[in-house]
């Protein structure tokens, strides 16, 4: 092949090139001209408009449209500097005038055990023993001999404060055994049959850090307070894995409707329950949801601190953010119990409960320690305390541990943090924790 052959492939097979680019051009640019929008440019799912939109953008506050694609905000403004953005397929909303926050984000919550509570006997708003009695006597009048009688949510308070006794409601469950939670999660309340099935009697001790409520003589009373609670809970038949994905739907459009688009779910672990719930749910129920396409709302997930070697190998093998539903967060303990359950730990003792200073969960060295390892792993450690003695053990164990694996932004959680002594509040801003305070335990 001669030179002049090779100079005449080559300016033909340019010239090529430059013929396909000016016709690119001209394709686009006859194609922009049919289009009313330029693809250069966004175009919206969802335009929303006619309403008063919080922006949380001090340089425009409010805004009364909004343009939205593929689940993120494109631009908010009037709705005329939106209409570049809107094409045939474009989706519009009027609000009506309604007003658009960001979604809120709730600290604490038990997805699948309050989508559980959600189908079981609902006691939250109940204010009068009788109406106490009558729900679940009514459940037990619609359920076969034999099977259990679940719920809660019950608040003493609402009533006027006396704690309910087995008494009230084995004349109407002489068939069922019943297991009935107060609201906080750290007492709940069962009948005589539940008792015997569980094999729990007046001769039976105490576990280490539960009680087994009793009369001044000695008879049980019905009430199991933190882990006592796990006498019971063995007896109680398994929830089926259709039940539990019910459940985390269930919960997630209600707080749906409550404007709550994520949540800091610290899974079905309470004292006296088994540590494997949280992660059963996490790989039957929320990778379920996630692979399916049920999610709807977004969740950072803590698990119990005895298993942070597990969470520390999900989070090697597979990172924190799993995807845009899920995120790994951190690890959760128990200091004490609840204020309703006279468990939480005081300095000073109840009034009309002379010895009793509430129930300290779990013990200084094996909290200090557990707190130490995850912290050292780089996980984020909340442990829930309500009384003023069990804060100040808290922020002491936060206090060691950030003198022994030194100064980084570790951001400890004290969950609840609802009673102080003098001079805590003070130190949760000088150690930098958390009060992730809720409205009542």
């Amino acid at each position: 092949m001669n030179l002049a052959a090779i100079v005449s492939a080559a300016v033909v097979l340019l010239l090529s090139i430059l013929s396909l680019r000016l016709l690119d051009t001209y394709y686009w640019s006859s194609l922009r001209s049919l289009l009313p929008f330029t693809p250069s440019s966004p175009v919206a799912d969802l335009v929303a408009w006619n309403g008063t939109i919080y922006t949380s953008d001090a340089s425009l506050p409010f805004a009364d449209a909004m343009a939205v694609r593929r689940g993120r905000v494109l631009r908010v403004g009037s709705y005329s500097s939106l209409k570049e953005l809107v094409h045939s397929g474009t989706e519009k909303l009027d609000l009506g005038g309604k007003v658009v926050v960001s979604g809120f984000i709730d600290s604490h919550v038990h997805m699948i055990y309050g989508g559980l509570q959600m189908g079981r006997v609902e006691l939250r708003d109940v204010n009068r023993k009788e109406e106490f009695v009558r729900r679940i006597e009514e459940a037990a009048r619609n359920s076969k001999p034999g099977s259990w009688i679940l719920g809660g949510g019950w608040n003493n308070d609402l009533w006027g404060g006396e704690l309910p006794l087995a008494s009230w409601v084995d004349e109407v469950t002489p068939a069922n055994p019943v297991w009935v939670t107060r609201m906080d999660g750290h007492m709940g309340l069962a009948n005589s049959v539940a008792l015997e099935l569980a094999g729990i009697s007046k001769l039976s001790e105490d576990p280490k850090g539960g009680i087994i409520s009793r009369t001044a003589d000695g008879e049980l009373t019905g009430l199991l307070i933190d882990s006592a609670m796990k006498l019971l809970l063995a007896s109680i038949p398994e929830v089926s894995l259709n039940e539990r994905r019910e459940a985390l739907v269930r919960a997630s459009k209600y707080a749906l409707t409550k404007g709550v688009t994520t949540v800091v779910d610290f899974g079905r672990y309470f004292p006296g329950a088994p540590v494997e719930f949280s992660w059963q749910d996490f790989s039957d129920v929320y990778q379920w949801a996630d692979s399916s396409g049920r999610m709807i709302i977004r969740v950072c997930l803590f698990f119990p601190v005895e298993t942070w070697s597990l969470l520390l190998d999900q989070i090697n093998k597979f990172g924190r953010v799993l995807s845009q539903w899920i995120y790994l967060g951190g690890v959760k303990d128990f200091a004490d119990g609840s204020l309703g359950s006279s468990s939480a730990l005081f300095h000073e003792p109840y009034l009309n409960e002379p010895h009793n200073h509430g129930l300290q969960l779990i013990e200084h060295e094996r909290l200090l320690n557990m707190t130490v390892t995850s912290d050292k792993s780089g996980l984020q450690v909340a442990i829930h305390a309500i009384g003023d003695k069990a804060n100040d053990l808290v922020l002491d164990v936060y206090q060691s541990v950030a003198s022994m694996n030194g100064v980084r932004d570790r951001r400890f959680r004290i969950e609840h943090a609802q009673h102080l002594a003098m001079g805590a509040a003070a130190r949760f801003s000088q150690q930098g924790i958390i009060a992730s305070v809720q409205t009542t335990c």
